[in-house]
């Protein structure tokens, strides 16, 4: 099949469509007790392949400004992220030699959980976050100057009008959500100093097809990112690849470093994953086109179980009321006469519903207070930091399922 839309970064048409999703509801937007009166609004989800450019991209556009002006996803209710954030500022400040004469730029910087580890080594920052009640937090409670704005070219020729050129941007799992793929690398190709350098992070769209993630698509991530799509996009504005490396977080991201093409030099490292990725045919459609039957395989796996454990008397609930775990429960059409609730770490989710299924989300303790006998993992990409925070509730006989790429009880 073929789809009528352009591809957000060539331009071309006729993308092939390798998997329908149906319907589903906003994965972010967890709903309030009144909310429950109201019909839910649901947009098409489907993933489709460029021809032209190898971008895995959805087919279907909803407003920034309806997911993310008042976001509940909050980075630094993750050990994890935190932790993760630490690492990759310190090793920059020390490579690159910053200091009180640098900037540090952040595209959706989220709560300031990473650009906080620069304002402790004297380096300035500046971050930038469209979710007012988000930046609010970085703001105040952080101390990070944060812009409330969406990043394109208009705002990238605002800063440099105001001399903010950048030694370092950052964009954390941001790229994927930006309809404007090609106005948000244009405007760091006009922020980013000559020897600057752009450290993206992004979920890896060869984890996602060889690991059965699909519970990463949802409408907030536009674009599943290769090494050679994202190699085609920055040439176009005068950057380039230099350097790439495979790290385990979400479930399988890539972190790339791109500087300005005419100053920069190729790491053998970037240049290897590139062939990599052409020799298995990631730039051809026939790689993608196995996904949608191997999806339906877990589907029927997991409800299997899921069904066979009520059918035992066994009580079952959620960790995680994450966009992912939206994705995977409203798909394989899993609610609440299976799942009694889902607890969550994050305050700001505690008292809401879960989109379209509609469970209700509670705090970690009431697992240990009700102890279902089994508690299905939705951010198993943090299943190491859940599990050592939920040893009591295993010591206690709990057991949870992690869902992907086969389904398997801890």
């Amino acid at each position: 099949m073929t789809t009528e839309i352009r591809c957000r970064s060539c331009g071309s048409p006729g993308l092939a469509t390798v998997l329908d999703l149906g319907e589903t509801p906003l994965a972010n937007s967890l709903l309030t007790e009144a909310d429950l009166a109201n019909v839910e609004e649901r947009f098409p989800l489907v993933l489709a392949f460029c021809p032209e450019c190898a971008l895995v991209q959805i087919t279907h556009s909803v407003p920034p400004e309806k997911m993310f002006r008042d976001y509940l996803y909050f980075s630094s209710f993750s050990d994890t992220m935190v932790q993760h954030a630490k690492s990759i500022a310190e090793h920059l400040t020390r490579s690159r030699g910053l200091g009180p004469g640098s900037l540090v730029l952040e595209i959706a910087s989220n709560d300031g959980y990473l650009l906080q580890h620069y304002l402790g080594h004297q380096v300035p920052v500046l971050g930038i976050e469209p979710a007012l009640n988000v930046a609010k937090v970085a703001i105040e409670q952080r101390g990070v100057p944060t812009l409330t704005e969406f990043f394109g070219t208009a705002l990238a020729e605002k800063l440099a009008s105001e001399g903010k050129y950048a030694d370092v941007v950052h964009s954390n799992n941001v790229l994927a959500h930006v309809p404007d793929l090609n106005g948000v690398v244009a405007g760091v190709a006009r922020l980013l100093k000559p020897t600057g350098v752009w450290v993206i992070e992004a979920p890896y769209v060869r984890d996602m097809i060889d690991h059965v993630e699909f519970d990463t698509i949802y409408h907030e991530h536009l674009c599943y990112f290769s090494a050679t799509a994202l190699e085609h996009l920055f040439a176009r504005h005068g950057l380039a690849l230099i350097d790439v490396e495979r790290i385990p977080i979400h479930g399988g991201s890539l972190r790339l470093f791109v500087g300005h093409a005419s100053s920069s030099q190729v790491t053998t490292r970037a240049v290897s994953l590139l062939a990599e990725e052409k020799q298995i045919g990631m730039d051809r459609v026939e790689y993608y086109a196995t996904f949608g039957r191997a999806v339906a395989a877990l589907r029927g796996s997991l409800t299997a179980l899921l069904t066979e454990l009520r059918t035992q008397g066994k009580r079952i609930a959620a960790y995680g009321a994450s966009a992912k775990g939206s994705t995977l429960l409203n798909t394989f059409g899993i609610g609440r006469e299976t799942l009694e609730f889902a607890a969550d770490r994050s305050t700001h989710k505690q008292g809401r519903y879960m989109p379209g299924v509609r469970i209700p989300i509670v705090p970690p303790s009431r697992l240990l207070e009700v102890m279902p006998e089994y508690t299905l993992l939705l951010t198993w990409n943090f299943a190491d930091e859940i599990l050592a925070q939920q040893k009591a509730y295993r010591e206690a006989g709990g057991k949870f399922i992690i869902p992907v790429p086969v389904p398997r009880a801890v």
